[in-house]
């Protein structure tokens, strides 16, 4: 059902953060809970975010992952950096299709706490510092004035989770109306035809039968319609006006 987007620099509590989200949902609800991030790809980092085409490709399957996770039941929370705010944008897109809310976490750290974790971490699970550089440097900060990145909740490293602020935003709001343009268009009515039928001839009996008692200038009635027309008009002028006001009787 709704989703949790966790971004913030690199080494600056994301994983920590969803680990405790997911313990907190799995204590307090009957749902199931699914944590997509990049340790789950089995990927290397340096060599992933050296390569920019590497690095489309790992965030085109962390989107595809939480697509097919994404449901009315379960709640998946997206453990990555999510450092562009245009993928958060595909994000929010995603779930408007899927009609679930959101809401974003964002682990905000400064660059020289962050590295300082980094290198604390074991080497195999490092980001050598050039990548940690480029990665900070790229960083567009979430901003809860635009629709994609709200609700925001802003984590300092001190902070506890604002847990019931958090399921409030996933269960108690509604979720973003779809776009117009993703919408199936119902359907056109079975009995269409029977009724355009119907009411041709309706109105063409109303013309057949003013030929035999009218004369020219006399008004005569169209079924359905409000306004009457002139028996000075042709039979071409009087179907051109009948089609028009068509239109309206059925749609």
């Amino acid at each position: 059902m709704p989703l949790v987007v966790i971004c913030g620099y690199p080494c600056s509590g994301k994983t920590k953060r969803a680990e405790e989200l997911k313990e907190y949902f799995h204590r307090n609800t009957e749902r199931k809970v699914y944590i997509v991030g990049d340790g789950a790809l089995g990927v290397d980092r340096n060599s992933v975010y050296a390569d920019s085409q590497k690095e489309k490709e790992v965030r085109a399957s962390l989107k595809a992952e939480v697509e097919r996770k994404v449901n009315k039941d379960d709640i998946v929370i997206l453990d990555s950096v999510n450092y562009i705010k245009g993928y958060r944008y595909e994000l929010f897109c995603l779930i408007k299709h899927a009609q679930t809310p959101h809401c974003l976490v964002y682990c905000l750290t400064s660059d020289e706490q962050s590295s300082s974790w980094n290198r604390g971490r074991h080497s195999a699970e490092q980001y050598s510092q050039d990548i940690f550089d480029a990665l900070v440097q790229r960083f567009e900060p979430p901003d809860s004035r635009n629709r994609w990145d709200s609700p925001l909740f802003t984590i300092l490293k001190d902070d506890d989770l604002p847990f019931g602020s958090i399921s409030d935003a996933l269960f108690k709001r509604k979720a973003p109306p779809p776009n117009q343009s993703t919408q199936s268009q119902p359907l056109t009515s079975v009995n269409f035809l029977y009724e355009l039928d119907k009411i041709t001839q309706e109105v063409l009996m109303e013309i057949f039968n003013a030929q035999k008692t009218s004369v020219p200038g006399d008004l005569i009635s169209v079924p359905g319609a409000t306004e009457k027309i002139s028996f000075l008009c042709t039979i071409v002028h009087v179907l051109k006006t009948f089609f028009f006001l068509l239109i309206f009787i059925i749609f």
